[in-house]
C-alpha cells in the first residue's frame, strides 16, 4: 500500500490508535461574558492581575511592544550591562596581584622570597625530594686529536711484480749487470768547475753514446738530443756528460734551498705502438748495457708497462699507464731538507717517512705538461722485496738517463725553454 509522498507524522491519516481524535478543536474557545452583572467591584482595594490587560492578551509582537528593560518589579534579576556601574569608574582599576581571598592560590614569582634577599644562594645539586646517586663520569678522551684521520695518510706502497707485463731481459743479463756494478762501486761527490755549473744551469748538457746503441743520436741544437734506434738495437742506456744534481752545488743541506731536476722526452708521432724507452736518474758508474732503474743508486719509469724501477731487475711496481707515440712524458726529483726534530706531521709537504734521512726527496712525473703522479723516495716499501735506495739520496751525483732498446724515435730536452711543463 502506498502513502503517497509525506512521511510518517505528516499526513494526519498516519496517526494511530485514534490520536487523531484528540487534536480535533485543540484550540480554546474564549468563554463568554456573563449576562448576571455589568458592574464592576467598587473600593480601593482591588489590585490589577499582573501583566496586559486582557484586551491585549492574544495581540500579536507586531502590536504589542514591551518596554525596553526589565519590568518593574523584576529589579533583582536585571542583568547588568558590561563594565563598571556608572558611580564606580573611577574606582574600577583591578589592584595588581591575586584578589586578597586567593592568597593560598598565588604562584610565587621567579627568585628568591623578599625576606632572604640578594643574599639567598640555591644549594648545589638537586632539592633532598630529588637527591640522587650520579652515575660515575667516564674519563674522556679526545680520540679524534689521538688517531689522526686516515685520509691523509700517504698511499699504501704498491707491490712489486716479478716480471714485467710487456718485455723483459734474461736472468743471465740480470746476473751481469749486478756483477759489472759490484766491481764497479759507486762514486762520491765530485767538483765540477763553474762552466759545467754553468751549462747545467741553461740546460745545455751533453749525452754520451752507449757501446751497443744500435742507430742515429745527434744534437740537432743546444739542449736537445734526437734519436732514432733500429729493430735490432739491444737494451742500452744514454747517460748525460754531466750530473743534473751536483751534491757541491746543489745539495740543500749546503745551500739551505730546495733542488729541483728534471727533463723531458719526446715521443716522435710516426713511432710504433709500443714505446721501448725508459727515463730516469742515477749514479754513476751506472751499466750502460742494461735500462735504467735495474740496479743500485739507480731509478726509471719504463713506457713499455708503465711501471716505475728502483733499483728493481724484477718487474717493477704498477705506476702510470705506458707511454704513447705523440707524447712528452718528464721526470724530475725535487730535493728538500728535512728538520728531523719536527714532530710527525700527515698534512704537510713534503711527506713524512720514517727515514731518518736529512733530505726528503720526491719523485715526480709528468705527461704533456701536467704533472701526473709522484712518490717519496723513502716511502713505505717491503723489508724483503725492495731493494735500498742508497745513491739516490742526496748524497750522490745524479745523472739523467734514458735506456732504449728495439726501435724507437725520440727527443731528449733538456732547454728550459722548451719544456711544457715548469716545475
Amino acid at each position: 500500500m502506498c502513502f503517497g509522498s509525506k512521511l510518517k507524522g505528516d499526513d494526519p491519516s498516519s496517526r494511530l490508535n485514534n490520536d487523531y481524535n484528540d487534536h480535533l478543536n485543540s484550540r480554546p474557545v474564549e468563554s463568554k461574558p456573563s449576562k448576571t452583572s455589568n458592574t464592576m467591584p467598587q473600593g480601593n482595594s482591588y489590585n490589577a492581575p499582573p501583566g496586559p490587560p486582557p484586551s491585549h492578551q492574544y495581540q500579536s509582537p507586531e502590536i504589542y511592544g514591551a518596554p525596553a528593560g526589565p519590568p518593574p518589579n523584576r529589579n533583582n534579576e536585571y542583568s547588568a550591562p558590561t563594565g563598571p556601574p556608572p558611580n564606580r569608574s573611577n574606582e574600577y582599576s583591578a589592584p595588581s596581584g591575586p584578589p586578597p581571598n586567593r592568597h593560598n592560590e598565588y604562584s610565587a614569582p621567579s627568585g628568591p622570597p623578599p625576606s632572604h634577599g640578594n643574599g639567598y644562594s640555591a644549594p648545589d645539586g638537586p632539592p633532598p625530594s630529588h637527591s640522587y646517586d650520579a652515575p660515575p663520569q667516564e674519563p674522556y678522551h679526545d680520540w679524534q686529536t689521538a688517531v689522526p684521520d686516515t685520509s691523509l695518510l700517504p698511499p699504501p706502497p704498491s707491490m712489486g711484480n716479478q716480471r714485467s707485463s710487456t718485455n723483459n731481459a734474461t736472468e743471465q743479463q740480470a746476473e751481469l749487470g749486478e756483477i759489472w756494478c759490484t766491481q764497479n762501486p759507486m762514486t762520491g761527490p765530485a767538483t765540477f768547475p763553474e762552466a759545467a755549473l754553468e751549462a747545467i744551469a741553461k740546460g745545455e748538457i751533453g749525452v754520451i753514446r752507449p757501446r751497443d746503441y744500435q742507430g742515429n743520436l745527434e744534437r740537432p741544437r743546444p739542449g736537445v738530443w734526437a734519436g732514432k734506434t733500429k729493430a735490432n738495437n739491444p737494451d742500452n742506456c744514454i747517460i748525460t756528460t754531466i750530473p743534473l744534481y751536483s751534491v757541491l752545488a746543489h745539495s740543500p743541506l749546503r745551500t739551505s734551498r730546495t733542488k729541483t731536476i728534471y727533463y723531458e722526452v719526446r715521443i716522435n708521432r710516426n713511432n710504433r705502438r709500443e714505446v721501448s724507452l725508459a727515463m730516469g736518474f742515477g749514479a754513476q758508474p751506472y751499466p750502460t748495457f742494461r735500462l735504467p732503474g735495474w740496479h743500485r743508486g739507480n731509478l726509471a719509469v719504463h713506457g713499455d708497462d708503465g711501471s716505475k724501477y728502483i733499483n728493481d731487475r724484477w718487474g717493477g711496481k704498477d705506476f702510470t699507464q705506458p707511454f704513447k707515440a705523440g707524447e712528452t712524458l718528464g721526470l724530475g726529483m725535487t730535493f728538500t731538507a728535512r728538520n728531523l726534530d719536527a714532530p710527525p706531521s700527515y698534512d704537510a709537504a713534503p711527506a713524512q717517512t720514517m727515514s731518518t734521512n736529512p733530505i726528503d726527496i720526491e719523485v715526480f712525473f709528468t705527461r704533456d705538461g701536467r704533472k701526473e703522479s709522484s712518490w717519496n723516495l723513502h716511502e713505505e716499501g717491503d723489508a724483503e722485496e725492495d731493494l735500498p735506495v742508497t745513491g739516490l739520496e742526496g748524497f750522490n751525483d745524479l745523472y739523467a738517463m734514458v735506456g732504449t732498446f728495439e726501435n724507437v724515435e725520440f727527443e731528449i730536452v733538456f732547454n728550459h725553454g722548451e719544456w711544457m711543463y715548469h716545475p
